[in-house]
């Protein structure tokens, strides 16, 4: 958890020109109490341990990453796509927004990122399981997979290592499909999730909100179309390169990041 507030909190200021207003509402939410705190607990372990037991998933997304303007707007870079998964060391994954088409696709050998906009690709040698993927990607190269946390085989010891605060909220309703409604608190990040309620407990919605830049810029993702098992489509993870396509270096893929290249990072709160 702590990886993604390091993400958020070099996203906190942008030159960009001022478009539109704001409206905050605020709601007094009593302290959770300790029952209510080991049922979220619970809740959380059982998606856990749901995700991690199939073989096999895949699921569509959208997802905003707010940024804030160095005039105090706050912007959000709207983005689609589609993760397939096979465990220990397969996965394909897709993100498409205004500024990038990017390809993912990892064989357990050979992570390939391919920018369709650009039509050149990356190739990064790291053999290991999609937890290790992840990590490298994520910590090394800066170039997180869409939901990385809800991908890892403990999901509840990544998301749970820097909790102090947890609420279970009740109910909400994400895409038709009711779920148990849950909030915690870390030291850099408030985080939320919306778990389906039932036998197959998946993540409906999943939202991060920084506590280290000005105005809390979100990550919020929401998933649809969850699959898994016999249900997920096969899949080729071989990588072909597109015709006339160009092999370069990570740097040279600047699609690759999820802000634009116009966009200047600028400094914490």
């Amino acid at each position: 958890m702590n990886k993604i507030a390091r993400k958020l909190s070099r996203t906190s200021a942008f030159h960009l020109p001022g478009m539109a207003l704001a409206v905050v509402i605020a709601a007094a939410i009593p302290g959770a109490s300790s029952a209510d705190e080991a049922d979220a607990k619970n809740l959380l372990k059982k998606m856990s341990d749901f995700l991690a037991a199939q073989k096999a998933l895949s699921f569509s997304y959208d997802a905003d990453l707010e940024v804030v303007t160095n005039d105090n707007q706050k912007l959000a870079l709207a983005n689609s796509g589609s993760v397939s998964l096979t465990r220990p060391d397969k996965i394909r994954a897709t993100r498409h927004g205004g500024f990038a088409n990017m390809e993912m696709v990892f064989d357990g050998k050979t992570a390939t990122l391919l920018g369709k906009n650009a039509n050149a690709y990356v190739q990064v040698e790291t053999p290991g399981s999609v937890d290790h993927l992840v990590n490298e990607l994520r910590d090394k190269y800066n170039r997180p997979v869409p939901a990385a946390d809800l991908l890892l085989t403990d999901v509840y010891g990544e998301l749970m290592a820097d909790v102090t605060n947890v609420k279970d909220l009740g109910s909400g309703v994400i895409g038709g499909t009711e779920c148990d409604y849950l909030a915690f608190r870390a030291k850099d990040v408030d985080w939320q999730i919306w778990i389906a309620q039932g036998e197959h407990p998946y993540p409906c919605r999943y939202v991060i909100t920084s506590k280290q830049v000005a105005h809390s810029p979100q990550y919020s993702i929401t998933f649809r179309d969850w699959k898994s098992g016999d249900g997920v489509a096969a899949q080729d993870y071989s990588f072909s390169a597109p015709a006339n396509a160009r092999k370069v270096d990570l740097k040279e893929l600047a699609e690759s990041d999820e802000l634009p290249k116009n966009f200047v990072i600028g400094g914490k709160k």
